[in-house]
């Protein structure tokens, strides 16, 4: 399919046509086009969907209304398919206020067939189908009209071969029997709670937290909370409010007067000048409140010869799985996964998802002493403890 046979929307009208079109479809491929580099809010620029034999672009710039897309986009018997598709799904749910279900993303899909944990979409084009995608185009400016007939075909391209390796994919999943695997990891791609960015939690972003004391820390967490508000209604990036190394320093320092906030290196004087009483009653605000602390993820701790060997022991269950499965073993399991695993199984990753039906299971079964390895004729075996 080349960009003649493409249908470019700019009118309600024919919006409504080719969701006319697409209803009758299993599968949509999409893609979408945004800029954020100025906003909080990703700015939507353009749609791309292909089915096994149409595609469109649809310019939302162009469009009073995308209320059309919404009937497709949630239709129940259609798979969006996506590769990498958490940055689309927010420009939906900042939309629609939803998340499109059922979905299919194929970055999330390629590690069961032996592909590279988060691989890129060109490089995943060119590992299936062997065709080199031109990157021209990967820091074009989607706001400026009209566009050109060498972005469309960019664009055009990112849904095209979509579906050709989804076809593909998915063929070679239901071979393997493993399809299933990967509904949980769908699913909670379709969790609102993804895209919904609470103030509350804005704090959880900010690196170093573990290394505050409980005040310093309720002082991050009310002024990260505040920034997140403020870029929210200003529809203005974070970090043009003030940096996340600002908000460190802020709550090691405490200042509660604008003398004392001077002091401190990394707040703009625009920002000192449109913020900074706001800052210090926060501070202030702080000494009253008792930090949350149950989602701190806590600085490491050296680990014992037992452990290390407990360690070792799981890594060898997980090359084995891995091998029989053609898989990376560090695509299966990390030594960071198999760590959390041993000190925090509650956020262990390999406990979730299509990682814990072929491997996490199994490796709990061993740390609780269920499975045994034992060594015959020169080759390990995994076996019942009973």
């Amino acid at each position: 399919m080349k960009p003649n046979n493409m249908t470019f929307v700019n009118s309600l009208a024919q919006l409504e046509e080719v969701c006319r079109i697409f209803e009758s479809s299993e599968w949509l491929a999409l893609d979408t086009e945004f800029l954020r580099e100025t906003t909080y809010y990703p700015k939507f620029c353009l749609l791309q969907i292909a089915s096994s034999d149409h595609i469109a672009c649809i310019d939302p710039l162009a469009l009073t209304t995308l209320e059309p897309l919404r009937k497709l986009l949630f239709h129940p018997t259609i798979t969006k398919i996506f590769h990498s598709g958490r940055q689309d799904l927010e420009i939906f749910y900042n939309i629609f206020g939803a998340v499109p279900n059922p979905i299919f993303d194929t970055q999330v899909a390629a590690p069961l067939l032996g592909f590279g944990d988060q691989i890129g979409y060109a490089a995943l084009v060119s590992q299936i189908m062997g065709i080199h995608l031109e990157k021209a185009h990967s820091r074009t400016d989607w706001t400026v009209r009209p566009l050109s007939d060498e972005q469309l075909k960019y664009a055009c391209d990112d849904v095209v071969y979509l579906a050709e390796i989804y076809r593909k994919i998915l063929k070679r999943l239901v071979d393997l029997k493993r399809l299933d695997w990967l509904q949980e990891d769908f699913e909670a791609l379709t969790n609102p709670g993804l895209y919904n960015n609470q103030p509350k939690q804005a704090w959880q972003r900010i690196r170093g937290t573990n290394k505050l004391t409980s005040i310093q820390l309720t002082v991050l967490q009310v002024v990260a909370e505040w920034r997140e508000t403020v870029a929210q209604q200003k529809d203005k990036p974070r970090n043009w409010i003030f940096r996340d190394d600002f908000i460190i320093d802020l709550a090691r320092l405490r200042p509660e007067c604008m003398k004392t906030l001077a002091n401190i290196r990394g707040l703009p004087n625009r920002a000192r000048k449109d913020y900074g009483e706001n800052l210090c009653a926060l501070v202030k605000k702080a000494k009253t409140i008792l930090p949350v602390t149950d989602e701190i993820e806590k600085k490491p701790i050296k680990k014992t010869l037992e452990q290390e060997a407990i360690l070792d022991l799981l890594a060898s269950v997980v090359r084995l799985r891995a091998a029989e499965n053609s898989l990376s073993p560090t695509v299966l399991a990390s030594k960071k996964d198999l760590e959390q695993l041993l000190v925090n199984p509650t956020k262990a990753k390999i406990l979730h998802g299509w990682r814990k039906n072929l491997i996490g299971d199994e490796l709990m079964e061993v740390l609780a002493g269920e499975r045994t390895l034992s060594i015959s004729n020169g080759v390990i075996r995994i076996g019942n403890s009973h």
